[in-house]
This record gives C-alpha cells, structure tokens and sequence, in this order.
C-alpha cells in the first residue's frame, strides 16, 4: 500500500506556473492516499520555486500573511544510508506567523521550552499567535531532489473552532494589525533599505510615509503600518555591517558568500585547477531580468575597473521602457578566459527558465570581440551582436586629451570612423589603419597610445566587425552611461586602498550600488530629492535627450552642424563630423568621451535630410535580409525550411502592415497593373518572399517610420513613438530591368515613378538573379546569387538610401522579428 501511494505521488506532473510568485490557486491539487486513512492534498513543484510558492502564498488578498519555517530537518549529506523511494533529504514545516499558538484571551498556547536556544530570527511575533492553523509541508526527496512535494492539507486560516482569527474577515481584528500581514513586504523593506544606503535619514523616511498614510485616509495594507522603531533598527544594522570578515581577502570572501546565498547565483573559489568566480543576482535583479530582457536584448559591459580594482567588474544589463540600462547581474573573477564563460552563464539562464519556462531571450550584446559567441549562442539560443561603444569611447576621450588641434582633432576622428566604416561594410582591412598612421605622424602622442594599446587588438576587431550585427548608438549610449554612473556609484571612496579587497568590492554592489539602481526604478524618489547627489542623479540618457531637440534648433553648415543649447538658447555647440561614427561635440559631456545628446540629434538630422549615409548598424540588417534570402545554406532541409519560414513571415507582414494603406492603394492599382504587367509580376514574387516593397516596411516590433532618402516612404517598427516626416510627393515604385546577358536579371530602383503598386499576379524570376543592394552609392556591391546553387528563383528587393530614424533600434530590427533573427542565423547571415 505503501509503494502504491509513492507510485501514484511520483507520477503526478511536475507543476512550474509561469509567474514571478505564485500561490495555491494557481496549482492543480491532487488527492492522495496518506497515513491512517486520510487523504492528504499534494502537488509537486520545482524544489527551486519553493520561496515563490511561499512568498505568493503569503501575499493571499483574501487574507494576507507570511509563512515561518515552524520546524525543518535535513539529512547531512556525508550520511551513508540505502536510498529509499520515500527517503527525504529535506523536510521544512511552512506556518502561518499568526499561529499555531494562541495568545488570545482563553486561547491555547504551547509550554515554554527553557532548554531551547534563542533563535536569531523568532518565528513570527508573539504579540501576533492567535492560533492559525493554516500550514503546509514541503519535502525533498531522495528519488527526486530538484522536485518538492507539498502537502497542504490545512489550507484555510482559521483557528481550532473553525473560525477566522485574523484578516478581512475575523470581525475581532478590525482596527488591529492582525487585519493585516505581520510583517512588512519584501518591497517595502528593499525601498526603506535602499533610502537608508544612499543616505537619506530615518526621520525623512517617516516623514514621507506618514504624510503618504495620511493622505489616503489611514492604513490599508501591511506596509501602511511601518514604525519608526522597524526604520531606526534597519539603519543600525546598516551601520554596525562590516565587510572585511578576515584579514585574508579570500577568507572574507567565503564568509560573506555563506552569509548572503540569496545574493550569489554562482560561486567557485580558488583551486589548483580552477580561478575565482563569483556571480551577484538579487532577486530584484532577476525580476528586471526576466521583465525586460524576455524576447529583448541583454548586454555584456566587461572589465569594468581593469586600473582600480583588484578583480574586473563584468556587468550584465537590460534596458528598461525609457532604454536605461539596469545591471541584473555581476561577475567577479580575476580571470576573463572567454572560454570560461559557460561557467556561470549556464546558471544564469537556468534561474530565468526555472521563474519562468517561457522565458526567450531576443539578443545578447557584446563589447569585447575575443567574446566566447559561440557559447553565448549555445546557452541563450539568440544571435550574438557587437557593439561599438568602447572603441569609440577610448579613441574619443584619448583625442580630445592627446590632440590639442581642434581641426586636426577632427580630422583624425573621421578618418578613424571611415575606416570603421569601410570595415563594417566589407571594403576594408587592417591597412586602413596602417594608412592613418602614417598620415599623422605629426600626431604622436595620440599615435604612441594608439599603437600600445589598440593597435595590437585591431585584428580581432576587424573579424568580428566583418561577421558581427551590429547594436545601434542608442545601446551605445545607454552602456555608456551605465558605466558612467557605475563609476560615480563604485569608485567614490576616501581610502582608495579599500579597491583592492575583493571583500569590500562585492559588499558594495550588493549593497550602496544595487540601492542606487533599486532607486532609478522607483516611481516615489522625487519626494527625496533634496539628498540627491551625483551618484543618485540619473535621468534620461543622451540618446533620449537627443530626441527632445527639435529639428529646428539644428544647423548644419558644411562639415559641422550647430545645437542650440536647451538650458540657454543664446547659447550653441559645435558638432564636428555631424553623421559620422566619431563625431565631435564641444560640450562638457563630449569632451569625456562620450555620445552626448547633440552629436546624437545632429547625427539624427543628417540622415533624415540625406546628408550622410545610413548607420552601419541598419546597413547590416539589410545585410543579413539579403544574405537570408540569396545565400541559403547548404543543407537542403535547412534552406527549405528557411524559405518557407520567410514566406510565412512575408505574408503576416503583408496582412499586418500593408492591409491598413491597401485601400489608398487599390486605385492606384488598379488602373496601373495593364499599363505595367512586368512590375506587377516582381512585386508578386517579392510577396512570396517575404518582402513588402511599395511602400517598403520591415517589420522587427517596432514603431518608428524611417524616411527614405530622396522621398522613399519607409516604415521600420521600432517600440517607439517617433516619428519623421517623409515626403510623401515622391514615392518609389520597384521597377525590374530585363537584361538579356546570360539569363541574368537585375533588381534596380526607379525613382522618377510615382505611384505604388501590388499585384497579385506573379511571373516566375529567372534561375539567376542579380540583386543590387544601393544603399551608400559605392560602399554597396552587387551580390549574385547566381554563383550559389540552385537559389529556387527566389528574389528581394532592397530600397535605395534607407535613411534611419536614430530613435529606433536596429539591433531590434534583426532581433525583434524571432523568427526572422533565428531564420538569419540558420543561414548562417549573421
């Protein structure tokens, strides 16, 4: 009888809801034959999510609460024993803090126990025992260690009469605490936590809530009850916390990871074999992780405070609705072997799937090119991107400190973005940086740097430039100015000796620095502005700034473009280069080095007007369209499935995008499909491949319409709500020209037509097909399918001079669209 209870128990499916928390609602109870004839109700869950089934147990509406652990027993693991099927590993008692004793008047409370120790966290407090007895039983067994078995046979808060004793509905609580929880949230403590680190005095923070309590007429939930003596206890915990546990660094370390496991997602000391590696993820982090970066994009900031401290910082972020970057984690190792990374990346992924199993990731950026991509792929199952932000840091700052001659300062950056450039799309090599050395010899100090650090390192730059997406200016500049607050957050201290303990290093991030960014989330921190400083204030970043410009406070004169400053409008700066990679603005922000906001709206500006040609990161989205459709991969099962998946995503683009303008159109044509059979059967064939030409729109998620040069009307989905203006007097029709040179056909673009048209009729392509990618004039071959086997006549067309909207993400574009992005990949485009 027994084995048939524990056959029937460890058949029941293994239940993982998809949420951050979850309670007894959401799970499917099952009954079970127990002891003594009873029927116990049970279900299984991951052992992992036993906190979120705790934590959204006790945040039950109906009646609010929390669980204490009453009793808990492991078996040690150097124990020697049979295995048994019902051995348990793990046994914890779950029990509602308001009970089980009752220190009612007339209530029943257990004996004192004077030989027990005093326990350093009580379970529940005393003045709150009014005889719950609702509690439940997690066990972790032998035959399954990564399951958890609940038993949750007194489910209901009441007490040993059956009736309420505390919440909404025990009539003798009303006007008491016991309506509500006995203890304040997690998230009221992190806030009243992370006010404390950054400063900000007890007596505010009771100020505020109070004013807040009463302005909505009185307490209403749990945290509406906090007191100043909870507040006062906090900060004296905060005070009398040390970092250095012992003299030796790694001592220190272990002891403070053994203390603080709800921190570390991943830790492994020195050995003779392996290095040091510790990751940090708060559960807050994992939450951000999980909101942000499900089918969006993570980014790699490496090597953090190489100069100052004794281990590398390597930060892990997302970026939120207004596109600030939030560090969800951070690993500590003195070793950077790329080759080590599927250490903890693994684990890292693995919390996100066990929160939730529908967690996909859309893309992960790097910054490093000697970055392990294929590992990166292999555990998130997403494309690998580049970005190009700390090159560009790095040249800037250092020409603006090592380069006095503002012209010649300007020179030199557009050579170094040329020859960027040139590489990114495929017309360069390492001798463009050969070149420029030798045409500024004058130039030393710059060069000398130049050629230590970076020269050494362009090799490995330039094959992944060559292979890589790249990320846009908009992630480039929200790492950017990730890392800028990371430092004013970080590196602040007096005694600058404390960088080199990793001690101190990890007790800060989990601390003062995750209080800082808790904070940057936190809807209610104006009402403490008065303690702000620098290290509090973060705002928009550039690119957002940027945006708030209006066109007409931009003048572009030549080669340099004038931004009337928004603090004084009398006042303007000076963007040299406006368009380019490496432009130059003579702000205070720019002079540091970085992508300040007036560099990133006149860049904005040039594009719209067709001054310059389109950023490199749009350049290779079109790149990776076109490789997905014309260079499929050998395997034939993989390139048929490629080509139907294009197809499918052509035509719910088709429905999706182009059916809301198809009733402007339908005259149109109409009366043009007689005159010009010949386009109407390209434009059908383009349908079928996934690519709407008139008016062209490619789909990734996204909201932004990016004009096309000389009039082309453009559409680009970005997850934003910018919009430019296109000129709508001059639309592109997609025009084919025969030529009758071996079979070949050539796609080219005829801007003089005026109207849009779609056929539904198609002609079959030729089995080779020349296409023309005309994005940058020369910059853009000619690609032939021809020299690829057997192309199945499949054909797309690719707008000339695509001018990028700079509020849009071109990483979102190759990313956004999963489907299309995992297509590319399968194709070996990106």
């Amino acid at each position: 009888m027994q084995m048939t209870r524990w056959d029937e128990i460890l058949t029941l499916p293994v239940q993982n809801p998809p949420t951050l928390e979850f309670s007894a609602a959401d799970i499917m109870w099952s009954m079970v034959e127990g002891w003594r004839d009873s029927m116990d109700r049970l279900a299984l869950i991951p052992y992992s999510r036993v906190n979120d089934f705790v934590r959204g147990e006790s945040n039950n509406k109906d009646c609010p609460t929390r669980f204490h652990v009453e009793a808990r027993r492991r078996r040690p693991p150097t124990m020697n024993c049979k295995p048994k099927v019902d051995g348990i590993l793990e046994y914890i008692l779950y029990w509602c803090s308001f009970g089980p004793d009752d220190y009612r008047k007339g209530g029943d409370a257990r004996p004192s126990r004077p030989i027990a120790e005093k326990r350093k966290t009580p379970a529940g407090r005393p003045n709150t025992k009014r005889g719950c007895v609702c509690h439940f039983i997690v066990k972790r067994l032998i035959a399954e260690p990564s399951v958890a078995l609940v038993i949750y046979n007194h489910n209901k808060h009441e007490d040993k009469k059956g009736m309420p004793c505390h919440g909404p509905m025990d009539k003798m609580a009303v006007g008491t605490k016991a309506m509500f929880a006995p203890y304040i949230s997690d998230e009221m403590r992190l806030q009243v936590m992370s006010l404390l680190y950054v400063g900000v005095p007890v007596e505010s923070i009771m100020q505020r809530h109070t004013e807040l309590v009463e302005k909505q007429g009185g307490p209403s939930n749990r945290d509406d009850l906090l007191t100043h003596r909870y507040v006062r206890r906090l900060e004296r915990k905060i005070r009398r916390s040390v970092y250095e546990f012992d003299d030796d660094d790694d001592t220190s370390i272990y002891t403070w990871v053994e203390n603080h496991q709800d921190y570390v997602f991943f830790y492994e000391g020195f050995s003779d074999t392996d290095t040091f590696v510790l990751g940090i993820q708060t559960d807050w982090q994992l939450q951000q992780m999980i909101l942000f970066g499900c089918c969006s994009l993570l980014a790699s900031d490496s090597k953090f405070g190489t100069n100052k401290l004794k281990y590398p910082v390597h930060s892990i972020l997302v970026f939120d609705q207004q596109k600030n970057a939030i560090p969800v984690a951070w690993i500590i190792t003195p070793n950077f072997a790329h080759g080590e990374i599927y250490k903890w990346m693994g684990v890292l992924y693995d919390r996100a799937r066990t929160k939730d199993p529908t967690w996909q990731l859309g893309g992960f950026i790097i910054d490093d090119p000697l970055a392990d991509v294929r590992t990166i792929r292999e555990v998130f199952q997403c494309p690998v991107l580049i970005s190009l932000w700390r090159i560009r840091h790095a040249w800037h700052k250092n020409l603006i400190k090592k380069c006095s001659d503002v012209q010649k300062r300007s020179v030199m950056a557009k050579r170094l973005g040329d020859a960027i450039s040139s590489i990114c799309r495929g017309s360069g090599d390492v001798e463009l940086f050969e070149a420029f050395l030798q045409d500024f010899v004058d130039c030393s100090c710059f060069l000398d740097y130049f050629k230590a650090l970076w020269f050494p390192r362009l090799g490995a730059w330039t094959t992944v430039l060559k292979a890589t997406p790249l990320a846009t200016a908009e992630v480039a500049s929200a790492i950017e100015s990730y890392h800028h607050l990371l430092k004013l957050r970080l590196l602040n201290e007096a005694d600058e000796s404390v960088y080199r303990r990793a001690d101190w290093l990890v007790h800060k991030l989990g601390t003062k620095v995750h209080s800082y960014y808790w904070l940057d989330e936190y809807s209610g921190k104006e009402s403490f502005s008065r303690y702000w400083r620098s290290e509090w204030n973060s705002g928009p970043n550039p690119w957002r700034q940027g945006l708030q410009i209006t066109d007409s406070d931009v003048t572009v004169e030549g080669s340099c473009a004038r931004v009337v400053s928004q603090k004084n409008k009398v006042k303007s700066h000076v963007v040299l280069n406006p368009g380019s990679e490496f432009a130059l603005c003579d702000c205070s922000w720019s002079r540091k080095g970085n992508l300040c906001k007036h560099s990133i709206k006149s860049t904005k500006v040039c594009r719209d007007r067709g001054l310059v040609s389109p950023s490199l990161a749009l350049f290779r989205y079109y790149q990776a369209l076109a490789n997905l459709v014309h260079c499929p991969p050998s395997d034939t099962v993989i390139s048929d499935h490629a080509m139907a998946v294009a197809v499918s995503v052509g035509t719910q683009l088709d429905a999706l995008i182009c059916a809301s303008s198809s009733s402007n159109r339908s005259v149109s044509r109409d009366s043009q499909s007689a005159s010009k059979p010949r386009e109407s059967g390209i434009e059908a064939a383009n349908t079928e491949n996934g690519v709407c030409a008139s008016p062209t729109q490619v789909a990734s998620g996204e909201d932004d319409e990016v004009p096309m040069d000389q009039g082309t009307p453009t559409q680009v989905v970005s997850g934003e709500d910018d919009e430019v203006p296109t000129d709508q007097g001059t639309p592109v029709c997609k025009k084919r020209n025969s030529e009758t040179s071996g079979g070949n056909e050539e796609v080219s673009t005829d801007e003089d037509s005026r109207a849009h048209k779609r056929n539904k009729s198609g002609e079959a392509c030729a089995d080779n097909e020349e296409v023309s990618v005309d994005q940058d004039g020369p910059d853009h071959g000619e690609r032939k399918s021809g020299e690829a086997s057997d192309n199945e006549g499949a054909s797309v067309m690719i707008v000339t001079q695509p001018s990028e909207t700079e509020s849009s993400q071109a990483t979102d574009r190759l990313n956004g669209s999963s489907v299309k992005v995992r297509l590319a990949e399968g194709a070996g485009g990106t």
